[in-house]
């Protein structure tokens, strides 16, 4: 057995300060890259968990094959995103939790950086990195996230040159991408985690907000490079992901916005949906993926799905709010400065500027 894999494996018999949490499902092809990369850290104190959401491929095997450091959850069935982390957090003894994407590459320093971030930002209770494409290293899929006035959210400058920026080592953001994120402990166990209700999809924004609504701070670090396949599982615009992301949003804005902005969702919505049709029209951005991907009828379809489904779980969804409440920190206003000093526009959301 290669070295580093022996030290990753003997530092299984102590408690590691941070548990990685990976979900996978039928992952075969991408999980010996991200397994790999993991090997390599520079920071060894760490714990590896992978829980599979009922794969039927070959991936479980592999892992246990080739992997005995790492520690499999198993599951029956596809619990979604959310569910199948939260069943990781249940077996992690971690003082700091990641989640990662199956579908990553990490850098050799990725983790030593994210901990040395967090152990420097004792307030910080997210931790973001900068997380870039997997067939370009220059080009940005997420360095944190940016939130529209109606709780939609996209990673900041995705599709720009991480050359063309001039970002510093550290920088406040909302919250980061759950695709590769630090959250500590201290946090989760206060807020709680992942809505399983959410499936899969605006989860990170969910956590990320009730952190933030919480009192704690988030920070990214630059320096902390991920590489990232996006959307290998469900395909970068197919109806499935249509439908979560048009529910999950609304859940978002139900359960965290301050009243005062969540009267107003109505109109910030119909203002989004003004520019997405635009943008199909036009060929432009997200709506080219509307005539690339799928025929705008069923992609339609599950926008309104979406819409349907959102309102039936209402009063389940103000429960929550109301349970939210108890933890929160910031009032209305600071909630609202808050989100507004992370606005992102809805062209950009749908990457027409």
């Amino acid at each position: 057995m290669p070295d580093s894999k022996r030290n990753i494996l003997d530092k299984h018999a102590l408690q590691p300060r941070v548990s990685i949490i990976i979900v996978n499902w039928n992952g075969q092809a991408h999980i010996q890259v991200c397994l790999d990369s993991l090997s390599r850290q520079t920071f060894k104190d760490f714990e590896v968990l992978l829980v599979d959401n009922g794969s039927d491929d070959a991936s479980l095997a592999l892992v246990r094959r080739d992997y005995p450091w790492v520690k499999p959850i198993l599951l029956d069935c596809n619990t979604g995103f959310a569910s199948g982390n939260n069943r990781g957090f249940e077996h992690a003894h971690g003082e700091y939790l990641v989640t990662l994407n199956n579908d990553t590459r990490v850098a050799d320093d990725w983790l030593e950086i994210l901990v040395n971030t967090a152990d420097g930002h004792p307030q910080a209770g997210m931790v973001g990195c900068r997380i870039c494409s997997y067939f370009d290293s220059n080009l940005i899929d997420s360095v944190g996230m940016g939130i529209c006035k109606d709780a939609m959210s996209r990673g900041r400058y995705r599709n720009k040159k991480w050359s063309d920026l001039s970002l510093p080592e550290f920088e406040p953001i909302l919250f980061p991408s759950a695709c590769a994120a630090l959250y500590r402990r201290e946090m989760v166990e206060e807020i709680g985690f992942f809505d399983e209700d959410f499936f899969a999809y605006a989860e990170d924004s969910d956590l990320g907000l009730r952190g933030r609504f919480a009192g704690w701070d988030a920070i990214l670090a630059t320096r902390a490079v991920v590489y990232h396949k996006y959307s290998q599982t469900s395909g970068s615009l197919s109806p499935f992901k249509v439908y979560l992301v048009e529910r999950n949003h609304y859940w978002v804005a139900l359960k965290n916005f301050p009243r005062c902005r969540l009267m107003l969702i109505p109109v910030f919505t119909l203002f989004r949906y003004i520019e997405q049709l635009r943008a199909i029209f036009e060929n432009r951005g997200a709506g080219g993926d509307f005539h690339a991907e799928n025929s705008r009828i069923k992609l339609i379809g599950a926008m309104f799905r979406g819409i349907f489904d959102s309102l039936v779980q209402v009063g389940r969804m103000y429960r929550k709010r109301r349970q939210i409440m108890v933890f929160r920190r910031l009032s209305d206003h600071e909630c609202v400065e808050l989100i507004d000093r992370h606005n992102i526009s809805f062209k950009e959301l749908l990457d027409v500027n």
